[in-house]
């Protein structure tokens, strides 16, 4: 009997400590994955940055011209980081963070660069999880329908032209996926809408050194006023 309980004891023991040398195993994976993922996101985000707006365009180092931004408005769970572009220390462009929650497979990750002048920059798919061969075309090596949305405005097309063609408007959608371009042109134009309403506050807001990784201290919080984005 004694040695019965002592072997179960000793299994006990190394299953314990195998135990807990596993969770500490996935728990090393999780935190070096997640820190992987989210420098991979920083650098499409950079890249993405200047494929919108090239360098010459303007003459601020847009990492340092950095603001946080908590909108769920935007599909925004949390703050993340905007960044404002400047020629002559005035803001030519805003590069707001966008998630557009009704992808196919989930949340879809942009980066929408609006001109002061409400015309969009460009559009740019930072992370997805939509379909290959279908709903991937948002992204520009797959396709340059993202390309669409170059110098387009609130009057540019109308509100009704804000959907895709499937719903009446005028982006076109993708051979057996529709749903992955219309939460792209819905999140686009509710990035347009959200700018028109908050411009001023958004524009003044101050900026930081994005390569600092540092907590937000003042986050720039907006919602859109869907009373005045039906007027």
């Amino acid at each position: 009997m004694n040695s019965l309980l002592t072997a179960i004891r000793k299994n006990s023991i190394g299953l314990a400590i195998f135990a807990a040398v596993t969770a500490g195993l996935i728990a090393f994976v999780q935190i070096t994955t997640k820190e992987q993922i989210n420098h991979n996101v920083q650098q499409a985000r950079v890249k993405a940055l200047h494929e919108i707006l090239p360098q010459s365009s303007h003459d601020n180092d847009l990492l340092q011209d950095a603001f946080w931004i908590d909108s769920k408005s935007l599909g925004l769970t949390a703050p993340q980081e905007g960044f404002i572009a400047k020629q002559d220390n005035r803001a030519i462009a805003v590069f707001f963070p966008v998630k557009a929650t009704e992808g196919y497979t989930g949340p879809i990750s942009l980066v929408i660069g609006v001109k002061t002048n409400g015309e969009l920059a460009g559009v740019r798919v930072l992370q997805h999880q939509e379909t290959p061969g279908l709903g991937d075309q948002i992204e520009l090596k797959k396709s340059d329908w993202v390309l669409s949305f170059n110098g387009l405005s609130l009057n540019n097309p109308q509100a009704t032209g804000w959907k895709v063609k499937k719903d009446g408007g005028q982006f076109d959608q993708f051979t057996g996926a529709t749903i992955t371009p219309r939460a792209i042109v819905k999140a686009v134009h509710q990035t347009l809408l959200l700018f028109k309403q908050n411009k001023e506050a958004i524009l003044a807001v101050d900026t930081h050194d994005s390569t600092q990784n540092q907590a937000p201290e003042h986050i720039l919080t907006l919602e859109l006023n869907e009373q005045g984005a039906n007027q």
